[in-house]
């Protein structure tokens, strides 16, 4: 019950302990009853939890979609989303929702937001948007997920994410990352899906010999979550070796940062995973006081200044290059960078992030580095800028923070 509102006596009874006999004692009969009364309540009210106007996920997977275009204009496709409930995912499909797409979910919210599903469907058109909780790993999840209407793409977004983590655990991650990229390719193999985008990263990279990174540079990653990505792609370009109908583009992309301009979206790590998420992040939580400080780790790399420099990227402009290229995938499957082309210190970046918050965060240096870190990466985009004509729009550092920060201190609280 909402705080402050009485709760109704259990049973319609003027008494909680109306039941109890005469002797003091309870009938074992009654005891079951009671408690079976119990657990429906706290079954019922668990569907409330995070805000009472959240939809069910049942409503959400029962969307019957409308795959025709609005007012008269073609109909681009349907897509399916995976990971949408995640940072990157689900400013992808608000962006795609906008031009038009019909889009399905899924995600298992292990790392997702249940609160930026429940923004996106305030937002989508009606009929436009559906969601299924389930997850990669379970072939009946994906069956729900592609089963009920005829997917024209998928854009594969889905994964953990986080480096030192991967060192800690690295089966996880190359159950999570790579077979769970196989048990997709393998379910749209079974319902004639035949294009896809996939979600990658410049840690397949490793420490490259020469900056920047173009996409020709060796990969040599340095920790299982980049050689669990790197794995991903060779079961993406093997398997369209094997099926030559089958076009793919992946997107090799960089430090991800900032937030829907507009204020819609953000991004709200659970407390549980903050330590090991993004720089900007951690920032924010010590500008509101989450954290005591903020802790820089890593200040004897080759570097200018000794932190690990970085090319961070816009979320909006990432989305952007996924929309340009999903109508250029391939055989073989067309391979970009997507970056700004320019290498930030992370004492630049926790400067503008000062700047930008108006706090002067207290801020820990310790020498020693993450695990599986690397010194220095930032981008060579001339080859996605020449084919396909993309290119960074939001390339002043504490602009696009700026959109971040806007977001995150108006949802001090998450969605």
């Amino acid at each position: 019950y909402p705080p402050g509102e009485p709760h109704p006596p259990l049973l319609g009874s003027s008494s909680a302990f109306a039941m109890v006999s005469s002797s003091g004692r309870m009938p074992v009969e009654r005891v079951g009853f009671v408690a079976l009364i119990f657990a429906a309540v706290l079954y019922l009210g668990s569907g409330s939890r995070g805000g009472s106007s959240y939809a069910s996920m049942r409503q959400l997977e029962d969307v019957q979609l409308s795959l025709a275009g609005a007012n008269g204009a073609p109909f681009p496709g349907h897509i399916l989303v995976t990971g949408g409930a995640g940072f990157i995912g689900s400013h992808a499909t608000l962006r795609l929702l906008e031009d038009g797409y019909a889009v399905t979910i899924v995600d298992n919210y292990s790392r997702g937001n249940r609160g930026a599903i429940e923004a996106l469907r305030k937002l989508a058109p009606k009929n436009k948007l559906r969601v299924v909780d389930g997850d990669l790993g379970v072939q009946r999840d994906l069956e729900r997920a592609f089963g009920k209407h005829k997917v024209d793409a998928v854009i594969h977004f889905a994964a953990i994410a986080y480096v030192g983590e991967s060192v800690a655990q690295p089966l996880a991650y190359y159950r999570n990352v790579t077979v769970n990229t196989v048990g997709l390719l393998e379910a749209m193999r079974r319902h004639d899906v035949r294009k896809l985008v996939y979600s990658s990263t410049c840690a397949t990279y490793g420490n490259p010999d020469e900056l920047p990174i173009t996409e020709k540079t060796p990969t040599v990653p340095i920790n299982p979550y980049g050689k669990s990505k790197l794995y991903a792609e060779d079961a993406i370009r093997d398997y369209a070796v094997a099926n030559r109908d089958f076009d793919a583009a992946i997107l090799r992309y960089f430090n991800v940062f900032g937030s829907d301009p507009r204020g819609r979206l953000g991004e709200y790590p659970r407390p549980e995973l903050r330590a090991m998420g993004r720089i900007s992040g951690a920032c924010f939580d010590a500008a509101l006081g989450n954290i005591p400080e903020l802790v820089v780790m890593g200040t004897d790399f080759p570097t200018r200044d000794g932190t690990c420099v970085r090319d961070y990227v816009h979320v909006s402009d990432l989305v952007d290059a996924h929309l340009a290229v999903l109508g250029h995938v391939a055989n073989p499957p067309v391979l970009y960078n997507v970056g700004t082309g320019k290498g930030v210190t992370v004492r630049e970046f926790v400067d503008a992030c000062k700047r930008v918050t108006g706090v002067d965060v207290t801020v820990r240096e310790q020498r020693e580095s993450r695990p599986g870190d690397y010194a220095e990466v930032y981008a060579d985009v001339s080859k996605i800028r020449e084919e396909l004509g993309w290119e960074a729009r939001y390339v002043d550092l504490e602009e696009s923070l700026g959109h971040a920060w806007a977001w995150r201190s108006a949802h001090k609280a998450g969605y």
